[in-house]
């Protein structure tokens, strides 16, 4: 069973009204973003995802936030000058996360655009992958080769998604989960750094969803440093376009690596940085923390 845990009932429901708290020192990307936003170099959905990383992740722990029922129109100016201030420096951690409880507070922010899921222990999930291995077994007594290898085909991929769902953080994206195991960065004999990201996506709409990668300069997937964009070396995706029918679930393969390019970059790895995979469909956006070790 998976429960779902937005990012503003984490704000009700942990910490105490007294204080919050810093866990961890606040990733560089973060600060970048604040003084972006404060510029008008990215957009305040851009801005808030960062946020919402912090929280999610418990990096900061906001206080009972109550929320009040008549929401601002909009961001005053004042909140922009404190992002600036915060990436310059001239304020701290603590006093610019008191303004972000404000703007909580106020409906001036909500922060909930990427619902994070918490993996449970599911006592059904050798029964049900029981159950997958014997319809596999079925599949074998099919006589015509066609349609015991469509048999096979299907089965094997109810398992990998539901090995997917057993192990992965995560995210909604529109009309989209998004489900991400975690990765690695592979060094190699040459020093070069690789990354192979492979994602689940279920379709939880009533229409179809496209996800869009025709070239590296043309995807709507990229790898984010926090000041740098990494563009992938090869992907799966069929014609450049993944389609997903309603109620269905695909995977795929980014790979980043080496400069292809048509516009493609070679990616580096620094373990002083963290990455985002970001997401930026026409029907939803999303930064992915990627935890890479």
């Amino acid at each position: 069973m998976k429960t779902t845990i937005t990012s503003i009932a984490a704000i009700l429901l942990i910490g105490s009204i007294a204080q919050f708290a810093i866990a961890e020192p606040v990733p560089a990307w973060v600060k970048n973003n604040a003084g972006w936003w404060a510029d008008g170099t990215i957009s305040e959905s851009e801005f808030i995802q960062g946020i919402e990383f912090l929280i999610q992740d418990g990096i900061i722990v906001v206080p009972p936030t109550q929320v009040s029922e008549q929401k601002s129109q909009g961001v005053p100016e004042w909140v922009k000058n404190n992002a600036a201030w915060w990436a310059n420096g001239d304020i701290d951690d603590e006093s610019f996360v008191q303004g972000i409880q404000f703007l909580i507070k106020s409906g001036l922010i909500s922060i909930g655009a990427n619902d994070k899921s918490v993996e449970e222990p599911r006592s059904s999930d050798g029964k049900e992958l029981g159950n997958l291995e014997a319809k596999l077994e079925e599949c074998n007594s099919i006589k015509k080769a066609y349609e015991r290898l469509e048999c096979e085909r299907a089965v094997k991929h109810e398992m990998k998604v539901l090995e997917f769902k057993n192990n992965s953080e995560t995210y909604n994206v529109g009309s989209a989960i998004f489900y991400y195991p975690g990765a690695e960065v592979e060094i190699t004999q040459s020093g070069n750094a690789h990354l192979n990201i492979d994602m689940l996506v279920e379709n939880t709409g009533n229409e179809n969803l496209q996800l869009m990668c025709s070239g590296p300069s043309v995807c709507n997937y990229d790898v984010w440093d926090g000041s740098k964009s990494f563009k992938y070396a090869s992907t799966d995706f069929t014609s450049g376009l993944l389609v997903i029918k309603p109620g269905e679930s695909r995977t795929f393969n980014i790979f980043f690596g080496p400069n292809i390019g048509y516009g493609g970059t070679e990616f580096k790895y620094d373990s002083s940085k963290d990455y985002v995979f970001r997401i930026n469909e026409p029907w939803g956006s999303a930064s992915i923390p990627l935890n890479l070790s």
